[in-house]
């Protein structure tokens, strides 16, 4: 199997390629997932860039990628395979009307089964492994855990009335958690772990401008600097890099060069997501652009 990358500092080369400025510790774990073929769980608060990891590292080693969004209630019918019932009927009564006898395994073969995302996954065979995204893992219900463990720990699927199936290649698998519940011991076991962290505000601020190149830099700053203070408040969604983003974009958008402007608190709403958030928030930063205008 062929290296995906040279070493951690070529992670960070090539995401950077891509406009995604990583740190060394999810380069580092990002480079051993693919190295070994080990799936990552990559848990941290919404909004710091789990999911978007994962689709540059899918980008960065000109993989397709496969993606399976988590929900309540998601089941193996939705998430592994399925049975494609109306093409099994129309095959009942067809078979009838030429007075055909069928048996059940006529009707459970390959010409009747639906790929879902994690099959799709162990049966692909282009000339690169899939990247696998299962987002927001934390989502779903308990017992679906229980279903992924075969594949992460064997990156196989057993359909009973077909037998296993097993990928030719380890496909590079990232779970995101935003740990709105915890994960089984079993479902961690199995996979690399990394927590995304907030970046430090000199990270934070290259990342926007890269991402808002429009906005100045006394703007990005400034935004910057009041996002990782309002995150020390009591918010009910403290904001993360995509809701900095957002808000720097905002601001840039209505041509705001830097935050003393009065017409700059118009653009909170793409910061703060609750009423009440939106409340201290606007608190916080009134008091922040009045010390940025007197001092």
């Amino acid at each position: 199997m062929t290296a995906a990358f040279e070493d951690v500092a070529d992670v960070v080369r090539r995401f950077d390629a891509e406009d995604y400025l990583l740190d060394f510790g999810t380069a580092s774990a990002l480079y051993l997932a693919a190295a070994l073929r080990r799936p990552l769980l990559l848990e941290g608060e919404p909004g710091v860039g789990k999911t978007t990891a994962a689709k540059a590292l899918a980008t960065v080693l000109g993989a397709p990628l496969i993606r399976l969004q988590c929900y309540e209630g998601l089941t193996a019918n939705e998430a592994l395979y399925d049975w494609n019932y109306q093409r099994q009927l129309l095959t009942i009564r067809l078979a009838e009307s030429r007075g055909d006898g069928l048996t059940e395994d006529d009707l459970f073969t390959e010409e009747f089964l639906l790929e879902r995302p994690i099959l799709h996954c162990v049966r692909y065979r282009g000339p690169t492994p899939p990247v696998l995204l299962i987002d927001e893992i934390d989502r779903a219900d308990d017992e679906f855990e229980a279903l992924l463990l075969e594949f992460l720990g064997e990156a196989s699927v057993t359909v009973p009335e077909l037998g296993t199936f097993t990928a030719e290649q380890h496909p590079v698998v990232v779970l995101t958690s935003n740990r709105s519940r915890d994960l089984h011991d079993a479902l961690r076991r199995r996979c690399l772990y990394h927590w995304i962290d907030y970046p430090e505000p000199a990270r934070a601020a290259a990342i926007v401008r890269r991402t808002v190149p429009a906005a100045t830099a006394p703007l990005i700053e400034h935004a910057t600097r009041f996002v990782g203070r309002a995150r020390e408040l009591d918010l009910d969604k403290p904001p993360g890099i995509a809701e900095t983003i957002d808000w720097v974009s905002a601001l840039a958008a209505l041509g705001v060069a830097d935050l003393v402007r009065d017409d700059a608190i118009q653009s909170l709403s793409a910061l703060a997501k609750t009423p009440d958030d939106r409340t201290i928030v606007q608190d916080a930063f009134t008091d922040y652009a009045h010390g940025l205008a007197t001092g």
